[in-house]
């Protein structure tokens, strides 16, 4: 499908998603990663379109932590998160439920002239070995990193994934974007640039999703990926909540999730 009949549908499910659920005043936040946002957004808009019973939101990231703190604190009724729970955040009476599985795509500005690498050129750009597009036959470019933090869920799938990874130094020479959405921006933004993050059929436009080792993040052997999940405490009641969390285990949702190429978890 090509993304501008995606961001039409993706238009079209928000706009109605917000008309059916304009008679009610209810907001419902679904607080957390910065992963699979996109795809989260396009789940809440079809319930919406079908329930009408609350606007459901998904805010900017606050992190997996800042939701599982928000959810257990009891500020928020939902969460999303991109990483397992912890025995003591299970213990504490929070509910994990995986909804999608979201490959971990490597980007670049269209401006770099290479749209497909091996898991070892990776490896060598990451470690700041390679530091020019035309050493992969793309343009005379430098290769600008963007990495994220340590602790973000997707590096570390990919540290535990992809070859090469599990103890790569990183390049002093990257920014850290502190959320999935600043490092999609700053790959977009940047001529030169390389990035990581959750992969979605947005990502496509303005920049290169790159095949790695002849694999799309859309192949079945693409080897890396990321868990969406939402979150709630065990003794949730909302009414509104647990609609949508039925609503997800549908068929319609993991329509929704596979036309914006991640794969639907089932129940």
């Amino acid at each position: 499908m090509a993304f501008s009949r995606i961001a039409a549908v993706i238009l079209g499910l928000w706009l109605a998603g917000v008309n059916a659920a304009s008679a009610e005043t209810r907001r419902l936040d679904i607080v957390g990663t910065g992963d699979g946002i996109d795809v989260l957004r396009v789940v809440a808009a079809s319930f919406m379109q079908q329930e009408g019973s609350a606007r459901i939101e998904v805010p900017p990231s606050i992190g997996s932590g800042g939701g599982i703190a928000a959810v257990g604190s009891g500020k928020a009724i939902l969460g999303r998160i991109a990483r397992r729970l912890t025995d003591a955040e299970a213990a504490s009476g929070i509910v994990y439920k995986a909804i999608a599985r979201l490959p971990s795509a490597f980007i670049v500005h269209p401006g770099c002239g290479v749209s497909a690498v091996t898991s070892d050129q990776l490896v060598a750009i990451y470690s700041g070995r390679l530091a020019n597009w035309k050493e992969l036959g793309g343009a005379d470019m430098r290769i600008r990193v963007v990495r994220r933090e340590d602790q973000d869920s997707t590096l570390t799938v990919l540290r535990a994934s992809m070859p090469g990874w599990h103890d790569l130094e990183i390049t002093e020479k990257s920014k850290t974007a502190t959320t999935t959405q600043e490092a999609i921006e700053t790959v977009r933004d940047v001529q030169g640039a390389i990035g990581f993050g959750p992969f979605s059929r947005p990502l496509e436009q303005g920049l290169t999703v790159l095949r790695v080792d002849g694999h799309y993040p859309t192949d079945p052997d693409y080897p890396s990926s990321v868990v969406l999940a939402l979150i709630y405490l065990s003794t949730l009641q909302d009414p509104d909540a647990l609609a949508f969390l039925r609503f997800a285990d549908t068929q319609k949702a993991a329509d929704v999730i596979t036309s914006l190429g991640s794969l639907p978890v089932k129940p």
